[in-house]
Formats: structure tokens, sequence, C-alpha cells
């Protein structure tokens, strides 16, 4: 108790520094980072010991239904994004935009192929680890997917950093566009909230219900999505928001999720893949502002516009630089609503596709030992 107690305070002064700091997804960040470190240390919450008689594999701190519940809030939150009147925004411009984030997860895949060939990173790793869009929720995924949520983790943060870095450096020096800070003055009622409350607690009970019954890939996070989204663009969601405080909680259960698993060969067989994801980050990035391009000249829209409905990550520093800019937010908002939808709902099911194929032809990995590097043999 005094492990998780010692988490959790550190967990909030951390989340409490990197709000001020305006790191994207505040809490899941610091969850990943602290529990990392303290388990790393040894003074993490252990492991627990199974109840059944005559079974001897541990099982995670973090017990299941508290990351299932992680995720389906993480679900309703990114769900309750999607309103009609945003994505209205899009006008007559939902084939290019689609057809463009479908570039963009083309990218995506190809630079994940690629990571997967180092020796330390399996392929359905590397997929989920370069998916541009939506890292808190593909974070969540590769848990249940059966992939290394510790590298997808790391390799998703720093993708969103490096994007967030370099949006007001390319903003200015490539558009000549000012992007100082902008703030939202919107704060939701109580009203919105209770009943923010009430949606999160029907949509999760609905949606992994159901999820789990039709066996929907990494139901705790897509069923409580899918149901909100019906929600919002049914009109029933109304102006629905989930309490901050439960966002920041689900969050941090996330980061934990993958914190906690840390190991010193982890750290290292990770510190020595990160080089490559870098290269293939930045190379995404190029690919992207390159669609950005195709779907200005497409819409009709600035440069600059195509810009930042392309940019893979960091949605809350685009529509910042958006807002200070005076571009259109509305598009560009729309815009990456649809490519984060599009990611976190094509992941799954591609990953399930692949591991189907794996197992019907492909070598399966070898068992690694927890004191080994995860060394991961090639697929023929």
């Amino acid at each position: 108790m005094l492990r998780w107690l010692g988490l959790i305070a550190v967990t909030a002064a951390a989340t409490a520094l990197l709000d001020h700091l305006s790191v994207p997804s505040a809490a899941l960040f610091a969850g990943l980072v602290v529990a990392a470190a303290l388990a790393l240390a040894g003074l993490a919450p252990r492991e627990r010991t199974p109840r059944t008689e005559g079974s001897t594999a541990k099982k995670p701190p973090l017990p299941r239904p508290i990351g299932i519940a992680g995720q389906g809030v993480l679900g309703v939150y990114i769900g309750t994004m999607v309103q009609p009147s945003v994505l209205a925004g899009l006008a007559d411009s939902w084939l290019p935009v689609i057809v463009i984030a479908l570039g963009t997860l083309v990218l995506s895949v190809a630079g994940g192929a690629l990571l997967g060939l180092h020796r330390r990173v399996d392929p359905l790793t590397g997929s989920l680890a370069l998916v541009a869009g939506g890292a808190s929720g593909l974070v969540a995924l590769t848990r249940e997917l059966g992939g290394d949520e510790r590298m997808v983790a790391v390799v998703q943060y720093v993708r969103v950093g490096l994007v967030t870095v370099s949006l007001p450096i390319v903003a200015t020096t490539v558009f000549g566009a000012h992007t100082g800070s902008a703030t939202s003055t919107h704060s939701a009622s109580a009203g919105d909230q209770l009943w923010g409350l009430l949606l999160l607690t029907g949509a999760m009970a609905v949606g992994i219900s159901v999820g789990r019954l039709i066996r929907l890939p990494a139901a705790g996070l897509l069923g409580p999505l899918i149901v909100t989204v019906v929600a919002e663009l049914t009109g029933v969601a109304g102006g629905a928001s989930v309490p901050v405080v439960l966002v920041t909680a689900g969050y941090a259960v996330i980061g934990w999720q993958a914190g906690l698993g840390f190991t010193q060969e982890s750290l290292r067989a990770i510190g020595r893949v990160l080089p490559y994801a870098v290269v293939l980050i930045v190379g995404i990035g190029v690919g992207s502002a390159g669609l950005g391009v195709a779907l200005s000249l497409w819409t009709g829209e600035s440069m600059f516009d195509g810009y930042l409905a392309t940019t893979p990550g960091g949605i809350y520093a685009v529509l910042a630089a958006a807002a200070a800019s005076g571009s259109n937010i509305t598009f560009v908002l729309a815009s990456q609503i649809v490519r984060v939808l599009m990611m976190l709902f094509v992941a799954p099911f591609a990953a399930r596709l692949y591991n189907r194929w794996r197992s019907r032809g492909a070598a399966q990995p070898e068992p690694v030992s927890p004191a080994d590097e995860p060394v991961y043999p090639r697929v023929s």
C-alpha cells in the first residue's frame, strides 16, 4: 500500500508540473516516467501472487479491471471530440480528407514495417509504435493486442514531442505564421459534467460488454469510443463533458501499465531502437507534410492549413497554432479528428489480421526470459 501511495503522490506532482509546461497528455507521460523510474529503482508496487493453487505465474501489479476502466475513460473522452458541429467544418472536403488520412496511415504502416525489421522489435510493436495518431489510445491498445507497450509508449511520446517542438519552427520559418499561445476560455458546467459522468458510465457498460460479446479488438477502449461517437453524432450526448479528474486518472493508469513493466534490460533495448525510430518519425513527418500540400491543392485551403491538418500528432499544439494564426480551425480540427479515429480503428483490426497470418504460416517468436533483452526472430 505504501508503494501505491508513493506512486500516486509522485505521479500527481509530476502531472501538475508537466501540465504547467503544457506537455500533451501530461498525466499519461507522468505516469509512464514515474512508474518506470520506481520500477527500475525497485520501489514500484510488486507483482501480485495468483490465488489459484498450483499457479506460479505472477500477475501484473495493476489489476486488469483498473486498466480496462482507464481505457474506457479514454475512449469516451476521445469520442466526445467527435461533434457534428466540428465535422461540419469539412463541408465538401470529406473525400480529400479521408484519402489523405489513408495516405498517412500507409506512411505509418510502412514506417512500422521498417522499424519491425530491427531484431529487438517485433512487427506488431513496430507498426503500433509509429501509427501517426492517438498516442495515448495506441498505448492502451498495445497490451490488449499482444505488443510491447513499453516500446510503443516511448516511441509514441518521442513522436508527439518531435511534432510539438517542430511545429512552431516550421510554421514560422516556412509559412511565416504567428503561433503565439492561444488559450480556451471554455469550461464545462456542472450539468455538462454530470451528464458526462452518466454518458461515461453507460458507454463503458454497454461498449465493453457488447465489444467482448462480438470479440471487438481492444474492447475496453474501442467499445466505449464507438458508443460515445454514436451518441455524439445522434445528438444524445448533448454537451456532455467527461470530468477532468477522471480523464487525468485514466491517463495515469495507462501510463502506469506501461511504466511498471520496465526493467534495466528493456530500457537498454529501447535505447538501442530509439535512433532508428527517430529517423522513421522524421521521415513520416516529411511525408505527411507532402500530403498536406496535396490536401491544400485538392481542397483549395491554404498550404498552412493543409500542413496543420496533416501534421502526424500533437493535436492540441496544432489547434493552438491554428487559433493563434487565424487559420481555418474547424477544417483543421475536423481533419485531425478523422485522422485519429481512423488510426485507432484500423490499427487493432490490422493487428488482428497480422496475428492470424503469422499463426498460420509464419515462424513464432521463441519465449524470452524476463532477464533477457527482447530480441525477436525475423518472420519468414
